[in-house]
């Protein structure tokens, strides 16, 4: 079954053509990574699966849903580039808050991902107060904490140290059977991560495939990506 449809998309900003008519299919369990040069397109087509804007032209399906209903939203987790949770309230207030608008009645998980990413000792510091690394783990709980079917995430490990990284690895690959879109521009944490990839340049798809079939091409994977985004084979 497909959780993801995208037809056609077209988005533009001023005279800028950000997706020039891209199509893809996702389907349930897939986990899929964006590559691709700043600007391709890539956190544009996340904010679109998110439901946060809406392209000038085609069609996004998310399991059956438009991307801005609240059906869709149900089953996405979306962690934006530069992720900013509400810098007025607490760690706990942050997280309580999307307990309820999640409607999550167990207050169990937030505490187990508190202590999990290593947060429980901020519980009471405002987010403003953390530090960048803080406020990204923040994020991250507040994206994972409905166990969403669907995760969008942008440049995912942004701001965190290695012992982090590895952390929230494991915590992203706990999702088994959560279906990914990843945009990030570190190929390790893609390999990690997906075991699919879409090399995005200039707003249009330049190729799609596994992991496997980019490392049997005879070169490093940056390099093969690297000649994907100019176009050549």
């Amino acid at each position: 079954m497909e959780c993801i449809k995208v037809k056609d998309l077209l988005k533009r900003y001023g005279d800028i053509v950000v997706l020039n008519g891209i199509s893809f299919e996702v389907k349930c369990g897939e986990k899929w990574a964006l590559l691709g040069p700043n600007g391709a397109g890539k956190s544009t087509t996340l904010k679109i699966l998110a439901g946060l804007i809406k392209p000038d032209k085609g069609e996004v399906n998310i399991k059956g849903h438009d991307p801005t209903s609240l059906d869709a939203k149900r089953l996405i987790g979306y962690l934006p580039e530069d992720a900013d949770p509400f810098p007025a309230l607490t760690v706990e207030d942050n997280l309580e808050f999307m307990m309820v608008l999640r409607g999550i009645k167990n207050e169990d998980r937030a505490e187990k991902l508190l202590e999990l990413l290593e947060l429980d000792k901020y519980r009471k510091y405002k987010a403003v107060e953390l530090s960048r690394g803080n406020r990204q783990k923040l994020a991250i709980a507040m994206a994972v904490l409905h166990s969403p079917e669907i995760l969008l995430l942008d440049e995912p490990l942004n701001y965190l140290d290695i012992p982090t990284q590895d952390l929230v690895i494991e915590l992203f690959r706990s999702f088994r059977d959560s279906t990914f879109v990843v945009s990030t521009h570190i190929m390790s944490v893609a390999d990690k991560l997906t075991d699919k990839v879409m090399v995005i340049s200039n707003g249009s798809i330049k190729w799609m495939g596994t992991f496997e079939e980019l490392k049997s091409m005879g070169e490093s994977v940056e390099k093969v990506i690297a000649k994907l985004i100019k176009g050549i084979r």
